[in-house]
């Protein structure tokens, strides 16, 4: 690992556990063992550190979807067919592959556990965690339900109702086991219902 990876990660487990506002630029320089003029080096801020971060958060979600094949989100009408072809146990496989993802990739994790701490004095932090777990994920998920209910896959209703459906009790369970070294297989069973519940509900029975 070079310094400058060196940098990021200190830099991140000291914002999930102090916090963004919390965490000065000689905190992270002592965790990684150099000094304050050494990590100016590779850079300019404490921000500059943070802007890194999101920027990796972002590369581990996209090769997560080139890891697992998953469709490219622009083309909502071949996604949609990609996942109408998806058999209930394919759905409960992707379901629970990208659930241990985001709940067990320790760099997810801290991000997860960082944004949660400082959603009530981080405005800024907030609200890119805000975008990318909440919002841009419901309005991908309504785009797509909505396609696959114009496709006949699903039955037709409200599509940002299905997505709110679907994701957010995903959300909840991250949310409530982040960080926790037991519960995984209540979590996932409890995965397990909530997919199967909104397969029977959305999925058009011939």
């Amino acid at each position: 690992m070079t310094t400058k990876e060196r940098i990021v990660q200190e830099a991140l487990n000291l914002f999930s556990i102090k916090g963004f506002k919390g965490t000065s630029v000689k905190n992270i320089a002592d965790e990684v063992g150099i000094k304050d003029s050494s990590l100016y080096k590779h850079f300019g801020s404490k921000q500059e550190i943070f802007d890194t971060i999101v920027l990796e958060m972002k590369q581990r979600m996209s090769r997560l979807a080139e890891r697992m094949k998953l469709p490219e989100e622009e083309d909502y009408v071949k996604s949609a067919q990609a996942y109408g072809a998806l058999s209930l146990e394919d759905l409960l496989a992707l379901s629970r592959n990208i659930f241990l993802f985001y709940l067990k990739d320790d760099f997810m994790s801290r991000f997860w556990r960082m944004a949660n701490m400082e959603q009530y004095q981080n405005s800024e932090v907030y609200e890119i965690f805000r975008q990318i777990f909440m919002e841009d994920s419901i309005m991908y998920q309504a785009e797509l339900f909505g396609e696959m209910m114009n496709q006949g896959i699903f039955v037709k209703a409200d599509p940002v109702a299905a997505a709110m459906n679907f994701y957010t009790p995903i959300f909840f369970l991250l949310s409530k086991y982040n960080g926790r070294e037991e519960g995984e297989e209540e979590a996932l069973k409890t995965l397990d219902n909530q997919v199967r519940e909104f397969y029977r509900i959305y999925r058009y029975q011939q």
